[in-house]
């Protein structure tokens, strides 16, 4: 299968004669994802009939840790020789303060940091000296704090930021390279002059705009203006430690994004229904402790007595005394899923837009595993308690029909071992196309993730345990249970 990794150029003949075919040709229920989805059309959807509910649920994963972009840090140690000179008056735009005389000048001991260094007052204050970046990349500089920020901003002789008084600011990147000294300079509007400020690069390898901007891979993200686009017939609600609330776009969570992002764009195309996604999820619990299903029975394992629904610890020898903790097998499987059902039982308070229509629970899609997989004994039970988990939740939900999709874990790709091999393989095997469990044909699909596992050197930061935080990764995750999904709809 491909993915909608092609930009907008290449796929041209695609998007503009194959998609309106598919759309008008095939109804919803028998209708295949183009490889490359177009952008959002706005159009309102399906003004009849329940509202599609999706409940995505895991560890920190599925809560989201891609990186939508490097984050502002405050600078500092990159600025060199820094000097602030003082002009008499106030600031005027047809000044030349270059060629002007200061009435006094000093040199900065210090630039940047978390604390205002003193300027010397009474004048235009411009400060001049060196910038040194230790990677090359693209930079956003953004220059000041509070009524500070009214300043012009030059690196390299280019103006990089302009905020006028009373306007918003404006900014221009700049591609640095690694270690070359780059003279700068900032000239201050008024007299809150400081020498704190934030940088941000632009093209950090991984980061979602570094993928869709400047890669051009996922373009129905992104706007003709290179903005954000957003699906009005998708509505994303987190709980638990998934935040955020409202339509499907970049930037619900902060500065991360999940699965939810991809997969909500392909079920949104697929329905002509709206759609909402919940997510329910939280980092660190494992489906053999944490997860653990109602009706989970205890088990043992070398020598040790492991956890049932409801018990505590989560192991024990038989005949010496339990450890006490403040924890019992199933409160994350409770917690999650109550805060699920609190949505649901207010579903017209959650999204008025829908009142009165409805709901059905279409599917669930469930991303987890780093856990389980360190310990031998979860790792060993996961299928058994994967299965006991499918049923349980469609139980729950009372969603006896509700497809249901599972992404294996993809940690170190296809280098894979030891109980994280043993925990992708339980994931594999409880897939409907396998046999092994028929009841779970055509309703139950495991989608690889392992060819979307992202090195540290083309990723924002090296966390193994979180992707390296790449957001190509979790683009492609969710766009593998999306697809899944529509696949098991249609029967395939």
């Amino acid at each position: 299968m491909h993915h909608p990794l092609l930009n907008r150029s290449t796929n041209l003949f695609a998007s503009v004669l194959v998609i309106p075919l598919l759309l008008f040709a095939l109804p919803a229920a028998a209708r295949d994802i183009p490889d490359q989805l177009p952008d959002p059309d706005n159009k309102p959807p399906k003004a009849t009939g329940p509202v599609k509910v999706y409940i995505l649920s895991g560890q920190s994963n599925m809560v989201g840790m891609g990186d939508i972009s490097g984050g502002s840090s405050r600078w500092g140690d990159q600025f060199l020789d820094p000097v602030v000179s003082v002009y008499e008056g106030k600031y005027s735009a047809t000044a030349d303060y270059d060629k002007s005389k200061p009435i006094k000048s000093v040199k900065l001991e210090k630039f940047g940091g978390v604390r205002p260094t003193p300027y010397p007052g009474g004048g235009v204050h411009v400060t001049r000296g060196f910038v040194r970046m230790p990677k090359t990349g693209v930079y956003r500089f953004k220059p000041g704090y509070g009524n500070s920020t009214y300043n012009i901003m030059e690196v390299a002789g280019k103006e990089v930021h302009r905020r006028e008084l009373g306007k918003d600011p404006q900014y221009t990147p700049i591609k640095l390279e690694a270690g070359k000294k780059a003279p700068f300079k900032i000239t201050y509007l008024n007299e809150a002059a400081n020498g704190l400020g934030w940088v941000q690069r632009l093209d950090i390898p991984g980061t979602l705009e570094t993928v869709v901007k400047e890669k051009g891979l996922f373009p129905h993200l992104i706007d003709k203006a290179g903005n954000w686009t957003v699906r009005n017939d998708v509505h994303y609600k987190g709980v638990v430690t998934a935040v955020g609330k409202g339509p499907l776009t970049v930037g619900l969570q902060g500065n991360t994004i999940g699965p939810e992002l991809q997969f909500g764009h392909i079920l949104g195309h697929y329905h002509d229904e709206p759609v909402i996604v919940i997510k329910s999820s939280q980092g660190n619990r494992s489906l053999g402790w944490d997860f653990l299903p109602p009706g989970s029975k205890r088990f043992t394992f070398e020598g040790r007595t492991y956890a049932g629904y409801k018990d505590t610890p989560d192991s024990w020898i038989e005949g010496e005394p339990k450890k006490k903790v403040n924890w019992y097998a199933g409160k994350q499987y409770d917690e999650c899923f109550q805060a699920v059902h609190a949505v649901l039982k207010n579903i017209d308070k959650e999204f008025p837009q829908y009142k009165g229509r409805g709901y059905e629970i279409a599917g669930f899609a469930w991303w987890q595993g780093h856990k389980d997989g360190g310990s031998k004994a979860h790792a060993t039970r996961y299928e058994q308690n994967l299965v006991h988990f499918i049923k349980t939740v469609r139980k729950e939900f009372n969603a006896p029909k509700a497809k249901f999709v599972i992404a294996t874990i993809g940690f170190g790709g296809w280098e894979m071992t030891g109980n994280q091999l043993t925990v992708a393989n339980a994931q594999l095997a409880v897939s409907g196309e396998k046999g092994k469990y028929p009841e779970f044909k055509g309703n139950v699909l495991t989608v690889e993730t392992r060819n979307f596992w992202r090195d540290v050197d083309v990723s924002p930061r090296s966390q193994g345990f979180h992707y390296n935080r790449n957001a190509e990764t979790y683009m492609l995750v969710g766009d593998a249970l999306g697809r899944g999904m529509v696949r098991l709809h249609n029967g395939k």
